[in-house]
């Protein structure tokens, strides 16, 4: 992908969340939807159960793509584990709704930056080797909306800390297959009857067409949302 592409995706995505901030942030609320209680946390509770442990010397944590700022409000409650939390997001309109929640007793900084850009990266990277780096980089569900994957993965292993404990210190993020969002496919209903009983049954079901090289496309999360482009993360990714 190009330069001129990649930036043209971020700034088609950018706008997408900018403009659907509001109905997002109605849908996922200040603690989460059922989709969120049943799985995403508790499979970050697993992905993170070592640095959520509780310590005498409480961890920095940065979330990208915060979005209204969920998980960072998850992670700023572990007080005994988690002693700051460094919320960020290309969308302001994003970032206003997880302000609005508050600081989680000052424990949450948010900040602005488009993890497409470098340059966004500068003054974060010079404050974490400034502080000796974060315990927890996080991105929760966001990965497929990212147009150009390379500044993120050159600012990781500065990013992260660098001295303490062997894997006390983690990037985590949090992706569905895709299968289950970007391949070209149609959803399958299927009546069965019980010749036995003459019940009716309903099986769903889906037909994969394309997996490994799918365009970004268009969805829709939720009525009346329409999600920024998304690019498949295939075997080689």
């Amino acid at each position: 992908m190009s330069a001129s592409t990649s930036d043209q995706d971020s700034h088609k995505a950018l706008g997408i969340w900018e403009a659907n901030a509001t109905h997002w942030d109605e849908v996922v609320g200040h603690e989460g939807n059922h989709y969120w209680k049943k799985l995403q946390r508790p499979c970050l509770e697993r992905l993170l159960a070592r640095q959520l442990e509780p310590t005498d010397e409480p961890r920095r944590a940065l979330e990208l793509a915060c979005g209204n700022g969920l998980c960072s409000r998850w992670l700023a409650g572990h007080g005994d584990a988690i002693g700051e939390v460094w919320a960020t997001d290309g969308s302001l309109s994003m970032l206003d709704r997880a302000r609005a929640y508050g600081s989680s007793g000052g424990r949450i900084v948010f900040r602005k930056m488009d993890v497409t850009k470098p340059e966004d990266f500068t003054e974060l990277l010079e404050e974490a080797v400034a502080e000796a780096g974060f315990d927890i980089v996080l991105m929760n569900m966001a990965l497929m909306d990212v147009s150009d994957l390379e500044p993120l993965a050159a600012a990781l292993p500065k990013l992260l800390r660098r001295d303490g404990v062997p894997r006390s210190f983690s990037f985590v993020a949090t992706v569905l297959h895709p299968v289950f969002m970007t391949s070209d496919y149609s959803r399958d209903l299927r009546y069965r009857f019980d010749a036995e009983t003459g019940e009716q049954t309903l099986e769903c079901g889906k037909t994969i067409f394309g997996y490994m090289d799918v365009p970004p496309v268009k969805s829709a999360i939720f009525s009346g949302h329409k999600t920024p482009f998304v690019r498949t993360i295939d075997r080689e990714s």
